[in-house]
């Protein structure tokens, strides 16, 4: 029997004041992308003034909307507080489940929209892409969707067609942070 003392309390996440339990732990694949898209963002942010976030910090954007993005980018060091952010991050990646990606194309990509989120992400894990949403005017607008094409699909391409395909992302926050999305899905085949 399992010692309910030392279990997690469950994940929850509010929409439209709607309280959503999140879907049981994410599976090794999700994480993994996660947390490599987290490196990528800290490493990059030592000694500058934002921050990089992981999964498992609550994001207040207002009372009836609170998230749990799986990465995000806060710039605004005053909306850091010691439990949560309370405020729109600068940038908010979601890595796609089944179980949340109609919240996450939906509902919460309005909200962040709407509270100033500059940059949105969504990523899934393996089909290997990264979509990339600017904030225009209150509204998210799709900038790019980059791939990490197999090499059967590569070789069958010309090499015009080949460096058409995007695979390096250019954060918009910074002039010179670019993520390669081969290290994002580094070794992502061995989890599906």
């Amino acid at each position: 029997m399992d010692n309910l003392a030392y279990s997690d309390p469950p994940v929850t996440e509010v929409i439209e004041g709607k309280t959503y339990l999140m879907s049981p732990r994410p599976m090794v694949g999700h994480t993994r992308v996660a947390s490599r898209i987290y490196c990528i963002f800290d490493n990059y942010l030592q000694g500058k003034p934002c921050i990089a976030f992981n999964d498992g910090i609550d994001v207040y954007l207002d009372d009836k909307n609170h998230y749990v993005p799986d990465a995000m980018i806060v710039c605004d060091r005053s909306i850091i507080h010691r439990d949560a952010i309370y405020g729109a991050p600068d940038l908010v990646v979601e890595v796609l489940s089944p179980s949340t990606m109609k919240h996450d194309r939906g509902p919460k990509m309005e909200h962040y929209a709407a509270a100033g989120v500059k940059e949105y992400w969504l990523v899934a894990p393996f089909e290997k892409t990264i979509e990339v949403y600017l904030n225009r005017d209150g509204r998210f607008q799709l900038d790019n969707i980059y791939v990490e094409l197999p090499d059967w699909e590569l070789a069958r391409m010309t090499e015009e067609e080949r460096a058409d395909v995007p695979t390096v992302v250019k954060v918009s926050l910074y002039e010179d942070l670019f993520v390669d999305i081969k290290d994002v899905f580094e070794d992502i085949d061995l989890f599906r």
